[in-house]
């Protein structure tokens, strides 16, 4: 069984995420005090140059992790000081590009090696997942699928063969804080129990305890990321503390 259901073992799971390197890896490693205050999963962004699911948070902080002098190598390192004393699961989320340049094989093998459980590709369709999917199996690694607003009648095709976890795209268009989420997504979570018994988790626009609650109520969880993203923004190198803080509020409102 995969790792990744672990995350989902202690009622509703709440998902923060935060670009690795930004500002730098030292402060990344706030992912130690996400975990410390409730966090049930954590993604890993490795910065991208051009990130297109990212909205402009994510995408500045993609810019401040690179130009920080942030590369593929020092985030496995990051994870491996990581894994010394952090257990939940973690998982990667970047892009196609990053695999392909660093090598597809040499990736997953070392994501297997330093203890990264999945893999998030936003800008790989369904129908090319076999790009990667066979070296994801081989290493042990869950190569995450995403459903969005606009999958339509491929949802039922997507669940069916998902791994790790299902992540919903709550919204149309790029990652960033939303007042107000407007899609159905009560429809497509129907669709998602009716073909995969693997929990599913709510992403993209949420911020707020009380988004997080209504999101958690359709599915099995809430994934963050720009509101954690911001706080790191404001607070540069004393942003564990202020992470943390918002991790035990969000993991509070979810229990």
């Amino acid at each position: 069984m995969s790792k990744i259901s672990k995350a989902f073992e202690n009622g509703k799971a709440f998902i923060p995420f935060l670009t690795c390197g930004d500002p730098d890896l030292e402060t990344t490693a706030a992912v130690r005090a996400a975990a410390a205050s409730g966090a049930d999963l954590i993604e890993l962004g490795i910065p991208f140059s051009d990130p297109t699911a990212e909205g402009p948070v994510i995408q500045a902080a993609n810019l401040r992790a690179l130009t920080a002098g942030t590369t593929t190598d020092k985030v496995f390192d990051l994870v491996r000081d990581l894994r010394k004393d952090v257990t939940i699961p973690l998982v990667f989320m970047t892009y196609a590009n990053v695999l392909f340049s660093y090598g597809a094989e040499k990736f997953i093998a070392t994501c297997q090696e330093i203890g990264i459980d999945g893999l998030i590709l936003p800008d790989l369709p369904y129908e090319e997942k076999d790009e990667f999917l066979p070296l994801c199996r081989q290493y042990g690694v869950d190569l995450i699928s995403m459903i969005a607003p606009t999958s339509e009648n491929r949802i039922a095709m997507i669940a069916k063969e998902a791994e790790g976890f299902l992540y919903l795209v709550s919204s149309l268009g790029v990652t960033g804080t939303r007042s107000e989420i407007k899609t159905d997504l009560a429809s497509i979570v129907k669709v998602v129990r009716e073909n995969t018994d693997l929990p599913c988790a709510i992403g993209f626009g949420i911020s707020t305890p009380e988004q997080a609650r209504a999101m958690a109520t359709l599915s099995d969880g809430a994934i963050v990321g720009s509101a954690i993203v911001k706080l790191v923004a404001q607070y540069g190198k004393d942003a564990p503390e202020e992470v943390g803080k918002y991790v035990k509020t969000m993991k509070d409102a979810l229990r």
